[in-house]
């Protein structure tokens, strides 16, 4: 009989440690506007530079964490992969862009910055139609401090790109980074 309830103790012991690494699992699963805004991001490679967007009157610089364009033979990031794009408003005159003598926009001041980070088991907590892989989204202000965003439309953007693991331009950074490498 003791051996039976010594059994019984150990058993609920383990389910109980067990919820707790479950719980902890979780907890380590940000949602969209979790994600942190690496503090080094700046000094990390250029994802694509110069981005031209003059339909949103933007210039965007993206930046990938080191070590991440060996993926893209395989085709997808590997978990732990972080892009930040930095949004720059594009210099305007009244409600004209600014071209600089390359034909290019001319960078104006920092707008926001948004970070995508990809883990496994992360960004399954959203409706069927936004899930984007295993990638979570956050937006930061130009000094750093998190933003409210409806993380809704970011989702919403890159769900059609499943076959690039829902990231714009993975082709162009792809051919990019292997003349580079």
């Amino acid at each position: 009989m003791v051996k039976m309830i010594c059994a019984m103790a150990v058993l609920v012991s383990l389910s109980w440690v067990g919820g707790l690494a479950g719980a902890v699992v979780h907890a380590a699963s940000p949602k969209d506007g979790e994600v942190a805004l690496p503090a080094d991001y700046a000094n990390w490679p250029k994802f694509l530079s110069g981005v031209q967007r003059e339909d949103t009157k933007q210039v965007r610089e993206l930046y990938v964490n080191p070590g991440v364009a060996k993926a893209c033979p395989a085709g997808a990031f590997p978990h732990g992969t972080r892009l930040v794009m930095e949004l720059y408003k594009a210099k305007t005159e009244g409600e004209t862009v600014v071209k600089g003598t390359d034909g290019k926009l001319i960078k104006g001041d920092l707008a926001k910055i948004f970070v995508m980070e990809k883990n496994e088991g992360w960004g399954q907590d959203v409706p069927d139609n936004l899930k984007n892989g295993s990638w979570v989204f956050g937006a930061y202000g130009p000094d750093g401090k998190a933003l409210a965003e409806d993380f809704t439309k970011c989702r919403a953007c890159h769900a059609p790109l499943a076959q690039k693991d829902f990231v714009h331009r993975m082709d162009e950074f792809c051919a990019l980074s292997q003349k580079v490498h």
